[in-house]
């Protein structure tokens, strides 16, 4: 059977072209360092490495997560300790202004510094992250959380969701605290009751924050006590019904239903003072209510009782206010730790992913370049014998 020479150049040609493209791949895989290019190359093990690569890139993904949680509550972090330090300033404050020995014009310096702590105070409730967005506004923010109202006070326009970012297969990390948690719903008084003077005393008694000893015998409700003389007292609830009386000396402590009042000073007949369930209060609102005290002045002697019983409970939220703070900064703290923890497992997780991938799609370096030190000999020979086959013609025999 004779063989065209077309058949003879385009089996040679084919046979060149085979050689190159094993050699191509083989030079491909030693570049790459990738035994498995295709899944022709390894079905099995193609699966295995594209679940692998989807398990990178999902733990990839939870570092980035992680990245920015950790961003967000260092931000928050930060503005929790200026806050700190505004709360303890404001206390300083006021434990300044509420002695004997300043007059009115030094109480309105103090407020005018009060007003300036306060101003700051909202700043940092509106403070942003490196994109933007406010850090205290909950899920809400693009809108600025915290501003005065038309009342004058200052109103919070966030809502009190709280963003959470998956950071591992299991766990999701909450990025930051609404502005509603830190600065907004704080337990008034005690947490339990809070006390206050009537406006219309006429002596110089004033009440302390109180104390609780029984939380079990506290029945919730507006108390008054009163005084039918200066040295007898009776308190009654909002009905009207006799819950505890007693005889009264300066310092001496009223006690029913398992809470604890002290009154300093003189009280006059008539002179009242409520006690009443606790519900919440606003930071704002406690540092507008300071400085309108400091400004308002304090005179005669009914009028400093008054103005130092409100203090009294000024003092104790701003005890409370922190506390809040003190507990959302510990919370921040653990999730802070629990990210670093995280990191290193999942740095620990990725280099075992990246381990099994190279084990089983990874190339035997010595191997692919022995083989592919054989491809390259044989495609030059088949080149040289190409070559040689196509000089042969029958007038090399004429």
């Amino acid at each position: 059977m004779r063989i065209a020479t077309t058949t003879i150049y385009q089996l040679a040609t084919q046979a060149l072209l085979n050689q190159q493209a094993a050699l191509a791949k083989t030079q491909n895989q030693v570049a790459t360092g990738k035994r498995v290019q295709t899944p022709a190359d390894d079905p099995v093990a193609a699966v295995q490495l594209h679940e692998l690569a989807r398990s990178q890139a999902q733990y990839q993904q939870y570092d980035k997560n992680s990245i920015a949680v950790t961003g967000r509550l260092q931000l928050e972090e930060q503005a929790l300790a200026d806050t700190g330090t505004v709360l303890q300033r404001a206390r300083e404050l006021v434990l300044q202004a509420n002695t004997a020995t300043l007059n009115d014009s030094d109480r309105k310096s103090i407020a005018t510094e009060l007003k300036s702590r306060l101003d700051e105070l909202m700043s940092i409730g509106n403070r942003k992250d490196a994109n933007g967005e406010y850090l205290f506004a909950g899920y809400s923010t693009a809108a600025q959380p915290f501003a005065r109202g038309a009342s004058g006070s200052v109103q919070y326009f966030g809502d009190s969701g709280a963003r959470r970012l998956e950071v591992d297969p299991t766990l999701q990390v909450q990025d930051s605290d609404p502005g509603s948690h830190l600065f907004m719903n704080i337990p008034a008084g005690n947490g339990l009751f809070v006390t206050g003077a009537s406006s219309g005393n006429t002596g110089s008694g004033v009440i302390d924050a109180g104390s609780i000893v029984s939380r079990a015998a506290w029945v919730a409700g507006t108390y008054t006590l009163s005084f039918s003389t200066p040295t007898t007292w009776q308190v009654n609830d909002s009905g009207g019904a006799l819950i505890a009386s007693g005889n009264y000396s300066s310092g001496s402590v009223i006690a029913f239903n398992g809470v604890q009042i002290g009154i300093n000073g003189a009280p006059a007949a008539g002179d009242q003072f409520t006690v009443s369930s606790a519900g919440t209060q606003d930071v704002f609102t406690t540092l507008d209510g300071i400085i309108a005290a400091l400004a308002s002045g304090a005179s005669g002697d009914a009028q400093r009782a008054q103005f130092n019983s409100a203090l009294n409970g000024s003092l104790q939220q701003l005890d409370q206010a922190n506390d809040q703070l003190l507990n959302v900064r510990s919370q921040v703290g653990a999730r802070l730790s629990m990210l670093e923890d995280g990191d290193s497992a999942r740095s620990a997780q990725l280099v075992t992913l990246e381990s099994a991938a190279g084990q089983l799609g990874g190339l035997d370096y010595a191997a692919a370049v022995s083989k592919m030190s054989q491809q390259y000999m044989g495609l030059q020979a088949a080149q040289q014998s190409f070559a040689s086959i196509g000089k042969l013609s029958l007038f090399n025999y004429l």
